[in-house]
C-alpha cells in the first residue's frame, strides 16, 4: 500500500502519496507549465517551467520528491517571475507562428503554456541557431523551432535505445544531432518515430504532415517567410494569435479524422491512433495509455503503410483466362467458387477441400474461416502460419504447463531479473518489445543472457553473449537443468507443491552432462556453468525464444526444454518470469486461438472430443466432422498425392513463405481449383484460379490478439479501397452460397458467437475492448482477465505442471558439398516477404533488396566482398543474391534475410523436413554450396541504411552539461537576485 503523509500546499493542508511533486500537484488540479517533462519519458530537467517553492526553495517540481511536512508554493509572483523567466528563453528557441504551422491541432503544449500563461509579449527575441533542417523520407527536424527539451533524445536514448540522438551543448546555440553530427539518412537512426511522437511543438514531425495539416500549412517557404512577419506586425499580443490559431485548430477538426487501430505487422500488438485527411495518412500517433506499446512504435508501425494506398491493391476480383487473369465483377467470381465447392465436395467429399486462415486477419475473421470448413463444407483440413513458427513453442507449453502462450505480458518480461533470449533476433523481430528489454538492462540494471549462432544487437549489448552449434540449444539446456540439480540449486518447495513426474524427468537429464553438451554445442564447460550461476542468483527469470528454436526438426522438444528449465527453478507463478514465445505476426496467436487449427475448435477444444463437439454442433446447427483433418505441411503433400484437389487460401504468400518453394508451388499447379484472398497478386496468387481483393486492417474492425494472450480493437479507418472487401464478409458471402445462412452485420456478433462457445475467452466483449481497453486471456465471464498465467496452478490435471523428459534430434545432415550453412530470419524494416513494406518508397530506399551476410574470414577465403553476386544450391533449389561482409556471422555461418519473394527467397533452398511433433518445416536446417557469379558489384546496404551509423550512448539528454554553460543560471536564483537588488 502506498505511503500518505500530510503536506502544505499553497496555504492548505493535503493528505497525499509519495510522489514528485509535478505530479502531486497534477493530481490535486493544481496547474503548473512543464514542457519537458512526459509521463512517460520522467523528468528530464531541461525547460525549468514547472519551478515552484518546497520549504522556501525554488525546485523543479517534475524532479523533486514530496516529503512528510513539505510546505509547496505553486502560486505567487515570485513562483509566476520564475516560471516566465523559464518560458520566455523557450520561445527565445521557439518562433510563434501557431496558424500556419502544421502542429496546431489542439497539441502543441508551447501554445498552450502560452494561452494559459497568459503570456502577452516576450522579452527574449527570437532568432536562428543558423543550422539547416535536417529531414529524411520520414521525418524532419527544424532547430530553429526546437526548445532543447531533450524529449526527443531521452526517448531515443532511454526508451527505444538506439542512442543516436543527443543535444550538443557545448555548441554556441546548442541543437539536437544524430550520432556524432552526421546527417539524419547518414546515422544509426532506425525511423521508429519515438522523437517525432514525444516532441511537444513542431521541431521533430513527421513529414505526412508538412503542408497538410492546416488550412494555411501549405504555403511554399518564400511565401510562409512574409507571411508570419505580416502577421506578427498587425498582432497586438500573443493573446489574440492564440485566438485565432484555436479557431483555425477548431477548423481542422472537420477534416482530420483520428482512429485508433493496432498494428499489423509483428505480434508485439502496437496500439495508436492513425491520423488521416480523406485517404490520406497524415501520421501515426501512439498514447501513453496503449497496453503493449504506450510511446512506442518502430518503423513498420509509424511509417509502413504505404501498402494501403498502393496503386497495385486488388480492388476487384480476377479470374484466371488462360495464362493470366480478367477482372470480373463479384457475382461471378463467387458463384463459380461455390459451383467448384459444391463440384468437388459431391465427386470426392468434402476433405478433398482444404482451408489456410491467415495471421495477418483479425480473429473474428480466422473464426469465420474455420466455421466455413467444418460448418459448411464439413472437413478439418484448415491451418494457419503458425504452423511455420510458433507451433512448436505452443506444444512445449501444452506438455508442461497446460497453455500455449507467454506466461505474463511484456511488463513483466521488462520486470526479470534475469532475461535469457534463445534463437530470437529480438530487435529487429519485435523492435518495440525489445526496446523494453533494453530499457531495463540500461537503467535497471536487468541481466541479459543470450544464446544465438549469430551477433545481432541485442547479443552485442548481452552480459554473456554464446553461440551454440546450430539445433543444439536442447542439449546445453538440459545441460544447465542438469548442474542446478546437481548443485542443489532447484526449487524444490515449488517442485513438491506444484509439479508432477519429476522423478521420472530427473533421470532422464543423466546423459545431459557439461562434457557431453560442451561436445555437443562448442560451448565451454565455463559458459554453461555462467548460464546456471545467474539463473540461480536472480530472483526471476523469463525466457524468451522464437524461430531459431521452433524451426528445427526437434523444435518442439527445445521448447519443452525450456519450459522444463523453468520448472525446475520455480520460475512460473510470479511477475517478472516465465516462458515468452515470441509470435512474429501480428495475429498469429488469434488465428490458432480462434480455431484455425486441424485438430482443435477456438480455444483449443479438440474436434475428438465428443462432449466439445457437440456443443458446436448445437451452437452452429450441424453436425461436424470427428476426425482432425490435415495441417498445411500434409495438405501440400496430399495435392501431390492427389488427395486434395481444392484449396482456399486467404492473407498468406503460402508459396514463398513455406519451405521447400519449388515443391509448394509445384503442388500449387497441380489442384483442380485454387482460391486466394489477399491485398496483392503475390506470388502465391500467380497460381490461383480466382483472386479475390480482400481489404487491410485499416479498412475494416475486429480483434488482434498479440504475443502477451491480449485482445485489443481495430476501428475501421478508412473505406475499402475499389471492390475490395473485408476478409469476414467474402467468407460470409461463400458461405451462404454454399447453403451456411450465415446473417452477420458485424465483427461484434462474431465474436460474441464465438466467446459463447469458448471458456477461455468468455468475457471477452466489444463493450469490454473500447478504445484501448484490453483483455488478456484467459478472460472469465464476467470479464476478469489474466494478465498473468497460473497464479492459481496450472492448466493441466490437478492444477500442476508437468515436467517432460525430452531426447535432442540432431539436425539434418548434408552431403560434404554443402559446406555453408544457411541461417535465415527477420529484418527490421522489410516485414516478412516485404508484400506490405516494399510499397513503402521510404523503407524501400532506405534497405531495397535482399542480402547475404558473410563472415570476414569466409570472404577472405572466397574472394568476396560487399556486393559480389554469389549462387546458394541446396539439394532443394537456389537462390541468387548480393554478399554483406560482417562480423554478425562467423566462419562458414551465413545469413539470409526473409524479405524478397524473388530470387534471392529463403525458401528455395529450405527442404520439406519439419519438427517431428508438430510438422513445422526445419527452415533453420539448411546447408548449402556456394559458387560466385559476379564479383563485383553494388553494395546490397545502401550508406543510408542505419547499420552504417554510429551510435553514441550516454544516459538521458546530460543535463549537467547545460547547467554548466556560462550562459545559463536558473531562473530561482535569477528571481532571487532581482528582489535582492530592488529590496538592497
Amino acid at each position: 500500500m502506498t505511503k500518505q503523509f500530510e503536506i502544505m500546499l499553497n496555504g492548505k493542508r493535503q493528505l497525499i502519496e509519495e510522489n514528485s511533486v509535478l505530479n502531486v500537484l497534477r493530481s490535486e488540479e493544481v496547474d503548473v507549465p512543464s514542457l519537458c517533462y512526459h509521463p512517460s519519458l520522467g523528468a528530464i530537467e531541461t525547460c525549468d517551467t514547472c519551478i515552484v517553492k518546497v520549504n522556501g526553495e525554488f525546485v523543479r517540481s517534475c524532479s523533486t520528491e514530496i516529503k512528510p511536512g513539505d510546505v509547496v508554493e505553486s502560486v505567487g509572483s515570485d513562483v509566476h517571475e520564475a516560471q516566465l523567466i523559464a518560458m520566455d528563453r523557450i520561445l527565445g528557441n521557439h518562433e510563434l507562428y501557431c496558424t500556419v504551422c502544421d502542429f496546431n491541432n489542439g497539441n502543441c503544449e508551447i501554445h498552450n503554456a502560452v494561452k494559459e500563461m497568459k503570456i502577452t509579449h516576450q522579452e527574449t527575441e527570437h532568432t536562428s541557431k543558423e543550422s539547416v533542417v535536417q529531414r529524411n523520407s520520414f521525418y524532419r527536424y527544424d532547430p530553429d523551432q526546437c526548445i532543447l527539451c531533450g524529449r526527443c533524445v531521452e526517448a531515443c536514448q532511454d526508451v527505444q535505445v538506439t542512442e543516436t540522438l543527443s543535444i550538443d551543448w557545448g555548441l554556441e546555440r546548442p541543437r539536437v544531432i544524430w550520432d556524432k553530427n552526421s546527417p539524419i539518412d547518414e546515422s544509426s537512426c532506425v525511423n521508429c518515430g519515438h522523437c517525432s511522437t514525444v516532441c511537444p511543438c513542431n521541431a521533430m514531425m513527421e513529414v505526412g504532415m508538412e503542408g497538410e495539416a492546416g488550412f494555411l500549412t501549405g504555403i511554399k517557404d518564400d511565401s510562409m517567410r512574409p507571411m508570419i512577419n505580416i502577421t506578427k506586425n498587425v498582432e497586438t499580443g500573443y493573446q489574440s494569435l492564440m485566438t485565432v490559431s484555436d479557431l483555425e485548430a477548431q477548423l481542422r477538426e472537420s477534416r482530420i479524422e483520428k482512429t485508433k487501430t493496432v498494428c499489423t505487422y509483428c505480434g508485439v500488438g502496437c496500439a495508436f491512433d492513425v491520423w488521416t485527411k480523406d485517404r490520406q495518412i497524415l501520421k501515426i500517433e501512439p498514447q501513453a495509455e496503449a497496453p503493449a506499446n504506450g510511446i512506442s512504435t518502430c518503423v513498420k508501425g509509424k511509417f509502413g503503410w504505404d501498402f494501403v494506398n498502393s496503386e497495385e491493391r486488388l480492388t476487384k476480383p480476377l479470374i484466371r483466362d488462360g495464362d493470366g487473369f480478367r477482372e470480373a465483377e463479384w457475382e461471378e467470381a463467387l458463384d463459380l467458387i461455390a459451383k467448384k465447392f459444391k463440384l468437388m465436395k459431391k465427386q470426392k467429399g468434402a476433405d478433398a477441400l482444404a482451408f489456410i486462415s491467415s495471421s495477418k486477419c483479425t480473429n473474428e475473421e480466422s473464426y469465420v474461416m474455420q466455421k466455413l470448413a467444418r460448418a459448411v463444407v464439413g472437413t478439418n483440413n484448415v491451418d494457419n502460419c503458425s504452423r511455420y513458427c510458433q507451433s512448436p513453442a505452443t506444444m512445449g507449453l501444452w506438455r508442461t504447463v497446460g497453455y500455449g502462450g507467454d506466461s505474463g505480458g511484456i511488463d513483466d518480461i521488462a520486470k526479470a531479473e534475469l532475461i535469457i533470449s534463445i534463437g530470437s533476433n529480438t530487435v529487429e523481430s519485435h523492435p518495440v518489445l525489445a526496446t523494453r528489454v533494453k530499457r531495463a538492462q540500461k537503467l535497471h540494471g536487468q541481466k541479459i543472457i543470450v544464446a544465438d549462432i549469430r551477433r545481432h544487437e541485442l547479443a552485442e549489448r548481452a552480459n554473456q553473449f554464446v553461440q551454440p552449434a546450430p539445433g543444439s540449444d536442447l542439449v546445453w539446456l538440459s545441460a544447465v537443468t542438469k548442474y542446478i540439480v546437481d548443485q542443489g540449486w532447484q526449487d524444490q518447495a515449488f517442485l513438491d507443491q506444484h509439479v508432477t513426474d519429476v522423478e521420472e524427468f530427473m533421470a532422464s537429464l543423466d546423459k545431459y552432462s557439461l562434457d557431453y553438451a560442451s561436445e555437443v554445442t562448442n560451448l565451454s564447460k565455463e559458459e554453461l556453468i555462467q548460464i546456471a550461476t545467474s539463473i540461480h542468483e536472480a530472483k526471476t527469470t523469463s525466457v524468451l525464444w522464437a524461430m531459431g528454436v521452433t524451426q528445427h526438426g526437434g523444435g518442439s522438444d527445445t521448447s519443452t526444454a525450456i519450459s522444463n528449465l523453468l520448472l525446475v527453478t520455480g520460475n512460473y507463478m510470479k511477475p517478472g518470469a516465465g516462458s515468452y514465445p515470441l509470435r512474429g505476426h501480428n495475429n498469429v496467436q488469434g488465428a490458432s486461438d480462434f480455431g484455425s487449427m486441424p485438430d482443435r475448435f477456438p480455444g483449443y477444444q479438440y474436434v475428438t472430443d465428443d462432449e466439445v463437439r457437440a456443443k458446436f454442433e448445437k451452437g452452429w446447427n450441424v453436425q461436424l466432422p470427428a476426425e482432425p483433418g490435415l495441417n498445411n505441411h500434409e495438405m501440400v503433400d496430399a495435392i501431390h498425392d492427389g488427395n486434395l484437389n481444392v484449396l482456399y487460401l486467404k492473407g498468406e504468400d503460402m508459396g514463398i513463405v513455406d519451405a521447400n518453394a519449388n515443391y509448394v508451388q509445384s503442388a500449387f499447379e497441380k489442384l483442380d481449383f485454387f482460391v486466394v484472398q489477399d491485398l496483392f497478386l503475390t506470388k502465391t496468387a500467380q497460381f490461383a484460379d480466382v483472386v479475390l481483393p480482400a481489404s487491410p486492417s485499416l479498412e475494416k474492425e475486429g480483434t488482434f490478439t498479440n504475443t502477451e494472450r491480449r485482445f485489443q480493437r481495430l476501428y475501421q479507418v478508412l473505406e475499402p479501397l475499389g471492390d475490395s472487401k473485408p476478409d469476414w464478409k467474402i467468407i460470409q458471402e461463400i458461405a451462404n452460397r454454399l447453403d451456411g445462412n450465415w446473417s452477420y452485420t458485424h465483427p461484434s456478433e462474431i465474436m460474441a458467437e464465438a466467446a459463447s462457445l469458448t471458456p477461455l475467452f468468455a468475457g471477452v466483449t466489444y463493450e469490454r475492448l473500447e478504445g484501448y481497453n484490453s483483455l488478456q486471456w484467459p478472460v472469465k465471464e464476467d470479464g476478469t482477465d489474466t494478465p498473468l498465467l497460473f497464479t492459481d496452478g496450472f492448466a493441466l490435471p490437478g492444477g500442476k505442471a508437468r515436467l517432460w523428459p525430452v531426447e535432442w534430434t540432431k539436425p539434418l545432415q548434408f552431403e560434404e558439398e554443402y559446406d555453408i550453412h544457411v541461417n535465415n530470419g527477420r529484418l527490421l524494416e522489410h516485414f516478412h516477404e516485404g508484400n506490405m513494406t516494399y510499397r513503402s518508397e521510404a523503407i524501400t530506399k532506405k534497405t531495397p533488396r535482399e542480402f547475404l551476410e558473410v563472415s570476414p574470414e569466409l570472404a577472405k577465403e572466397r574472394g568476396i566482398e560487399n556486393g559480389t553476386k554469389v549462387r546458394l544450391t541446396s539439394p532443394y533449389g537456389q537462390v541468387n543474391v548480393r554478399c554483406l561482409v560482417t562480423d554478425r556471422v562467423k566462419n562458414k555461418e551465413v545469413y539470409l534475410p526473409m524479405n524478397t519473394s524473388g530470387e534471392g527467397a529463403i525458401n528455395y533452398l529450405t527442404s520439406s523436413h519439419s519438427d517431428k511433433d508438430t510438422d513445422t518445416p526445419a527452415y533453420k536446417e539448411i546447408s548449402a554450396k556456394m559458387e560466385i557469379l559476379e564479383a563485383k558489384g553494388e553494395n546490397p546496404l545502401p550508406r543510408i541504411n542505419h547499420r552504417n551509423g554510429n551510435p553514441q550512448p550516454q544516459m538521458g539528454v546530460r543535463i549537467e552539461d547545460k547547467w554548466a554553460r556560462a550562459d545559463y543560471t536558473f531562473p530561482g536564483d535569477l528571481v532571487k537576485e532581482r528582489r535582492a537588488a530592488k529590496n538592497g
